[in-house]
């Protein structure tokens, strides 16, 4: 029986439990569940929802009081799990937007690794969602999206260093789920 975490809802429900006092973070939020929703159409009808609760929960892990490593995916990914949040909404969540790359940056390669990542057209529809949209909800295109990212975080810092060496495999996810939406399957 499907958690009410993995329905937009009980997603919705939990990320504005947490995340308004964060300001543009909660803006953020919203706008790439909103995105996410308008992409939903890359994805098979039995995952769309599945998509949309990712794309509510992607940041939770900002929220101070489940800050552990201070890096949001793995915080998050791990506060889902102790909720009993089902496995698939887990990995994606610990897994969006080329966590991977930043894990690596912060010597938490090992940690992430306990949260199989699966590619899939969700997490291509996740990254998409979450890269055209800019800190405050913004729409942004891609590159945009990516200079903005470069420009707020200094040369030299984990974030900057890791979305540099992800910028291939995001693009590409981007891509993917736009051919998906022009229905072009991939």
């Amino acid at each position: 029986m499907p958690s009410a975490l993995d329905t937009p809802q009980g997603a919705a429900e939990l990320a504005e439990s947490l995340l308004p006092p964060l300001g543009n973070r909660w803006l953020h939020t919203q706008a790439v569940a909103a995105r996410a929703s308008e992409a939903s159409a890359a994805v098979s009808e039995a995952d769309r929802d599945l998509l949309v609760a990712a794309a509510w929960l992607h940041d939770l892990g900002y929220a101070p009081e489940l800050r552990e490593t201070g890096f949001h995916p793995l915080d998050g990914a791990r506060h889902l799990e102790r909720l009993g949040a089902p496995t698939r909404l887990v990995r994606l969540v610990a897994h969006h937007s080329g966590a991977v790359y930043e894990a690596e940056q912060r010597g938490l390669s090992a940690e992430l690794a306990v949260y199989e990542r699966e590619d899939s057209p969700v997490l291509d529809a996740l990254i998409y969602a979450d890269m055209t949209t800019g800190p405050a909800g913004q729409s942004f295109d891609f590159d945009r999206r990516i200079d903005e990212i470069l420009t707020r975080y200094e040369p030299g810092s984990e974030v900057h260093t890791a979305i540099s060496k992800a910028r291939p495999y995001l693009g590409a996810a981007v891509d993917r789920t736009r051919a998906r939406l022009a229905g072009h399957p991939m």
